[in-house]
């Protein structure tokens, strides 16, 4: 049993109770609770009435840090820890990582936007890279586990939150850098000032991996760190890819030696997530064609590139909600149509409301057809989100229908031979925030239960 918990209805008897003061939520409120479900000592920041061991400390997040690092990071250090960051393509980079190093016998687990997975172990989280208490209990329950390995999405807002105290990473790679997260990160320059604090926890030997494509990859250089990178100039350099429906047909070089493969994956921006794998499990000492013999046995995440076939065509979930995302999905099934490309897509509510009309306007120019409707509102109203969306518009080959279930069935029943139906932006979600409620929708189960 993990020693401490900060979440009164998780207590266990015998664990101490951190009172942690959040945003919205002071832990001191919940100090009876967790008293109730058996908790044996409390760490807070004031006097408290209860007949309990409890240790008053300046600051209960600091002192919960220090604490963990003391007592936890002996194990954790054994692990050999792999980050991957970036705007895009982390889920599928570090799921094509975690699969590849277990299938080459390297008893792995991955944390990230879909949970955590290890082996039938699985465990569902509230964001890409969870607080730093569910960070070091997740990995110590991997070391305990067995692993070797732990590969993680490492998101910007973890890092500026600071969620990753004590972590330090064997190997890190850089996926690429778009506009996203700017309610919270105000400028593309902060983006990528808090993205770049990853290399703050590296190990002394650590290496990086970057795609050279993109624009900023330079600056994941650090001194005395081995840096490589991935691209159509990158050490792992692409000399050619050739997608169909379901693979990809792929010849690249390294060190002066030309390798193909096919990936059972489709589109260029899965052959970046391909080489993002490649370039991590070389590096972490394993020969190119070892990877190579096992890349057949690989599948795409749940929610990425998702594909069902319905009604003479094909119907694709995705998690695509960036505009550069949205415009990767759009532009690599339109490569591969042989009828219409139909999208369906909206944006979240509380979150960055300038990507909209650019979103708008991507999905309009690049398909055939767009259904707009709802993501996860949040506390906004749905509608004033569609405003804002069409507020990008050129064209009129789109219509508006807000729910989403609705627009998602209204989509299957247009859709024709041939056709490619996208629904995209909450992929491997199976829910829809609206309010402050989660209610259950998920875009693949609407699909399979299509009846026309």
């Amino acid at each position: 049993m993990f020693k401490y918990e900060s979440d009164s209805r998780k207590v266990q008897k015998g664990q101490t109770f951190i009172a942690l003061k959040g945003l919205t939520v002071d832990g001191h409120d919940f100090i009876e609770k967790a008293i109730k479900n058996g908790a044996t000592k409390i760490i807070c920041e004031k006097d408290i009435d209860f007949n309990i061991p409890y240790e008053k400390v300046e600051n209960t997040d600091s002192y919960l840090r220090e604490l963990l690092k003391k007592d936890y990071g002996k194990y954790i250090d054994k692990l050999k820890l792999i980050g991957v960051t970036g705007t895009n393509g982390k889920t599928t980079s570090c799921f094509l990582t975690y699969q590849m190093l277990n299938n080459l016998g390297i008893d792995t687990a991955y944390i990230g936007t879909i949970g955590y997975y290890h082996k039938d172990d699985f465990i569902e989280l509230n964001n890409t890279t969870p607080d730093v208490l569910t960070v070091y209990k997740l990995l110590y329950h991997a070391y305990e586990s067995g692993c070797k390995a732990v590969v993680m999405e490492v998101s910007s807002q973890a890092l500026s939150y600071d969620r990753l105290t004590g972590i330090n990473y064997s190997i890190i790679s850089f996926t690429n850098l778009t506009e996203d997260h700017l309610d919270y990160h105000k400028t593309m320059e902060n983006y990528l000032n808090a993205k770049l604090m990853i290399l703050d926890h590296l190990t002394k030997d650590a290496i990086i991996t970057a795609n050279s494509d993109d624009k900023v990859y330079e600056k994941f250089k650090k001194e005395k760190h081995k840096f490589l990178t991935y691209g159509f100039n990158g050490d792992y350099k692409i000399i050619n890819f050739e997608t169909l429906p379901s693979e990809t047909n792929l010849s690249f070089s390294f060190n002066d030696k030309t390798y193909e493969c096919i990936i059972p994956l489709t589109s260029k921006f899965n052959v970046y997530n391909y080489l993002t794998m490649l370039s991590i499990v070389n590096q972490y000492g394993i020969d190119i064609d070892d990877i190579l013999r096992e890349t057949s046995k690989l599948k795409a995440p749940k929610g990425r590139c998702e594909a069902y076939k319905i009604n003479e065509g094909t119907a694709v979930v995705d998690y695509a909600h960036t505009p550069d995302a949205v415009e990767k999905v759009i532009t690599a099934y339109n490569e591969l149509k042989k009828g219409k490309v139909i999208t369906i897509v909206g944006c979240g509510g509380d979150r960055d409301p300038k990507k909209r009309p650019i979103m708008g306007e991507i999905a309009t120019r690049l398909s055939d057809y767009v259904i707009f409707t709802s993501d996860n509102p949040r506390t906004e109203d749905p509608n004033k989100i569609l405003e804002d969306i069409i507020a990008g518009v050129k064209k009129d080959n789109y219509e508006i229908i807000e729910n989403r279930k609705k627009a998602i069935k209204h989509g299957l029943d247009i859709m024709k031979k041939n056709d490619i139906l996208l629904v995209l932006g909450k992929g491997h979600e199976n829910y829809q925030i609206i309010g402050k409620e989660k209610i259950h929708l998920d875009d693949s189960e609407e699909i399979l239960n299509y009846k026309k």
